[in-house]
C-alpha cells in the first residue's frame, strides 16, 4: 500500500502587510471596496479579511482536453483542504492545451499559455497557487508561469489513467497506437482489429498510462519538490488522489505563511535531480525542452550538456512502455515513485527542498519494491546507462537529443545514406511509395518540423516506416529530425536537431543520399560531406516553401521570437522573470 507525508498543517493567522491580498481587500476606499463588493457573493463575512490567504487554484480542466476533464472534481478536494488550513479558495480556470486534439500542435501554445497563466497571477487578489495539470504541456505551461511570477506555489498531478485491455492484452494509451497502427500497415493485423483496439485504449480518467510525457512531467514535478512528496504517479482515479489533493490544499496555506515561493525550491541541484529521476524511470524526451524551459524562467543557468552529465550512469529501472512492459499503475502498485527513487537516492542532492520545506532526499527511506519486475533493483537494472545522450556533430551544431532506453541497440552505431523529406506533408506523400530508393540500411530525414518551421515543433519525429520495410519485418530505423515526438513512442528517433532547417541548420543541406553516420556512445552526428561542399549547397525551394509564414496573431508573434529546442523553446522575451508586484489601480 502506497502512503504519502502526513499533512498536520496549521491554519494560517498572518499579519496584513504579509499577505499580497491586501493590497487589493485592505482599507476602506473606494477600491478596496469595490474589490471586496464584487467578490462576496457567498463567501463568508470575514473570507476577504486581511489575515485570510486568498488561494488560486489554477485548473486546467476542459472538455477539449481528455486527459483533464476530472480536474473539476480534484479542484474541490484542494479547496476543502484550503478552507480546512484558514484560506479562501477560488478556481480560476486558465488555458489548457490537449495533445491529442489541438492542430498543428499543442506546443505551439505552451509558452502562450504560461505567458496568460503568468499575467493571471500577477494581476488578481492572489496569495498562493494550486497548479492543477496532466496532460503533456500543462504542467510545463504552470510551472513557467509559476516561476516567473514566482508566489508560493504547489503542483497536483491529475494522475494517469487504469489500463485497457484489448484481445486479453494490456493497452499503453499511444504506445500501443504507434505498434498497432504500424502492424496494420504491415498486413499483421486487420483494419477492423486496429479500429476495434479504438473502443478499450481508454479505460478512464486521467492521462496516458504509459512513462510518456505527461507521466515524466509529474515525476519531473516530483523530483523539482514541486509536489507534495509520492503524489507523482497517483492514478486519477484512485481515492487517494483526492486525499493528496485535500492535503495539497492545506499545504498550499502553510506555504504562504511561510512565504516558500518557487525561487527557494527550483534550484539548479533541483533541476540535476529531475534529469536523474527522468534517467531512472525511463522518461520522455520532451522533458529536455520542458525543464530547459522552466529553468530559464527561474534564473538557472540549464544547458544540454547537463543532461548528459546528471543522466550519465543513473541506470533504467523502471520497466514501463515505451521502453518496458509495464505501465503507470503497475508502478504504483509495486511501490511507486518514492520506491523507484529510493533506489537512486545516492545519485540525488540531498540540498533542494521540496514544497513541504524538506529536502526529498528525507522522503526516500521506508518504501518498499512490491513487485521487483516492475521496478527493478539497483544490482540488476532494465538498463545500466540509457538517460537521455546528447549528439553534437556538423548536423547538429547546437545538439540533438535520443532516447537510447526506446531506441534499437544495434541502430545506436550507424552509417547509412540519407532519404530526405522536405516537410511532413512530403513524408506522408511518399513514405509507402513502392518506388521509394529506401532500405532497412536508411536514415529517414525529416525538416522544416522545428519550433520555428513547423510552426511549433510537433510530435512527428517518429515517422512511419516505409509500408514496404514493415512487409519485410523491418520494424526500427534511424530517423532524424528538427521534431518532438511523443513521449509514448519509441525507436531509434533523433530529436530537436538544432538550429533547425528553418533557422538556418545544416539539417536544411542534407541531400539523400548523403551519408549519415550516428555514434551514441561518442555522442556524436554527422554528415559525410565536406565543409567547403556545406558551404556551397543551399535550402531547397521545397524546403523552404514548406517552412511556417504566419501574418498575425499568436503564430506571428512565436515564429518571430521563439527560441531554438537546445535552450527550451521559449520566447526571448519571455525568458526570466517579473514577480508578483502590480504598480497601478484598476479604477
Amino acid at each position: 500500500m502506497n502512503s504519502h507525508p502526513s499533512a498536520d498543517l496549521p491554519s494560517a493567522d498572518l499579519p496584513s502587510a504579509h499577505l499580497r491580498s491586501a493590497g487589493w481587500y485592505a482599507g476602506d476606499d473606494r477600491n478596496a471596496y469595490i474589490h471586496r463588493a464584487w467578490m462576496r457573493r457567498g463567501l463568508p463575512e470575514d473570507a476577504l479579511d486581511a489575515s485570510k490567504p486568498q488561494i488560486a487554484i489554477a485548473n486546467t480542466a476542459s472538455d477539449y482536453t481528455p486527459c483533464n476533464m476530472h480536474l473539476n472534481e480534484v479542484a474541490d478536494a484542494v479547496k476543502q483542504g484550503v478552507w480546512a488550513a484558514g484560506g479562501v479558495p477560488y478556481n480560476l480556470p486558465v488555458v489548457s492545451l490537449g495533445e491529442t486534439q489541438v492542430k498543428p500542435t499543442a506546443m505551439l501554445w505552451r509558452n502562450m499559455a504560461a505567458m496568460a497563466m503568468e499575467e493571471m497571477f500577477r494581476a488578481n487578489p492572489i496569495d498562493g497557487l494550486v497548479l492543477l495539470g496532466g496532460c503533456d504541456k500543462t504542467i510545463p505551461a504552470l510551472l513557467m508561469a509559476a516561476a516567473s511570477v514566482d508566489l508560493p506555489a504547489i503542483v497536483v498531478p491529475g494522475g494517469p489513467m487504469l489500463t485497457g485491455h484489448f484481445r486479453g492484452q494490456a493497452l499503453g494509451c499511444g504506445t500501443d497506437v504507434w505498434r498497432l497502427s504500424e502492424e496494420a500497415r504491415a498486413g499483421t493485423i486487420s483494419e477492423e482489429q486496429f479500429l476495434r483496439s479504438e473502443q478499450s485504449m481508454i479505460r478512464s480518467k486521467g492521462h496516458c498510462n504509459t512513462m510518456g510525457t505527461a507521466s515524466t512531467m509529474a515525476v519531473v514535478a516530483e523530483a523539482l519538490g514541486m509536489t507534495i512528496p509520492g503524489f507523482a504517479g497517483t492514478p486519477a482515479p484512485d481515492s487517494r488522489l483526492l486525499s493528496l489533493a485535500h492535503d495539497t490544499g492545506r499545504l498550499i496555506v502553510e506555504m504562504v505563511a511561510q512565504d516558500r515561493k518557487p525561487s527557494d525550491i527550483l534550484t539548479r541541484d533541483a533541476f540535476l535531480n529531475a534529469i536523474v529521476a527522468v534517467a531512472a524511470v525511463g522518461g520522455s524526451t520532451n522533458s529536455v525542452v520542458h525543464l530547459l524551459a522552466i529553468a530559464g524562467r527561474v534564473g538557472v543557468d540549464l544547458t544540454l550538456e547537463d543532461f548528459d552529465a546528471a543522466g550519465a550512469g543513473v541506470p533504467v529501472l523502471a520497466n514501463l512502455q515505451p521502453s518496458g512492459r509495464f505501465l503507470m499503475d503497475d508502478l504504483y502498485r509495486a511501490g511507486g515513485v518514492l520506491a523507484l527513487l529510493e533506489q537512486v537516492k545516492d545519485l540525488l542532492s540531498p540540498s533542494p527542498i521540496t514544497v513541504t520545506g524538506k529536502p526529498l532526499v528525507d522522503y526516500l527511506d521506508g518504501h518498499p519494491v512490491f513487485d521487483d519486475t516492475v521496478i527493478f533493483p539497483r544490482s540488476a537494472p532494465l538498463m545500466d546507462d540509457a538517460g537521455i545522450a546528447v549528439l553534437r556533430g556538423n548536423l547538429a551544431p547546437q545538439g540533438a537529443i535520443v532516447k537510447p532506453a526506446a531506441a534499437t541497440s544495434h541502430l545506436l552505431q550507424h552509417v547509412g545514406p540519407a532519404v530526405v523529406f522536405e516537410s511532413v506533408e512530403d513524408m506522408r506523400a511518399r513514405i509507402d511509395d513502392p518506388d521509394l530508393d529506401v532500405t532497412a540500411d536508411s536514415v529517414l530525414v525529416l525538416r522544416g518540423c522545428g519550433p520555428r518551421g513547423y510552426p511549433g515543433m510537433p510530435e512527428v519525429g517518429n515517422m512511419p516506416l516505409p509500408r514496404k520495410l514493415l512487409e519485410q519485418g523491418v520494424r526500427d530505423m534511424v530517423r532524424i529530425s528538427d521534431a518532438r515526438m511523443s513521449g509514448t513512442a519509441y525507436g531509434t528517433v533523433i530529436l530537436h536537431v538544432a538550429p533547425e532547417a528553418a533557422a538556418g541548420g545544416p539539417l536544411a543541406l542534407v541531400r539523400t543520399g548523403d551519408l549519415i553516420r550516428v555514434d551514441v556512445e561518442g555522442r556524436s552526428l554527422h554528415m559525410e560531406v565536406s565543409d567547403e561542399e556545406l558551404r556551397a549547397r543551399r535550402q531547397t525551394p521545397a524546403a523552404e516553401a514548406a517552412y511556417a509564414a504566419p501574418v498575425r496573431g499568436w503564430a506571428k508573434l512565436y515564429v518571430d521570437h521563439v527560441m531554438q529546442a537546445d535552450t527550451g523553446a521559449d520566447l526571448d522575451f519571455l525568458v526570466g522573470s517579473s514577480g508578483a508586484p502590480v504598480s497601478r489601480e484598476s479604477h
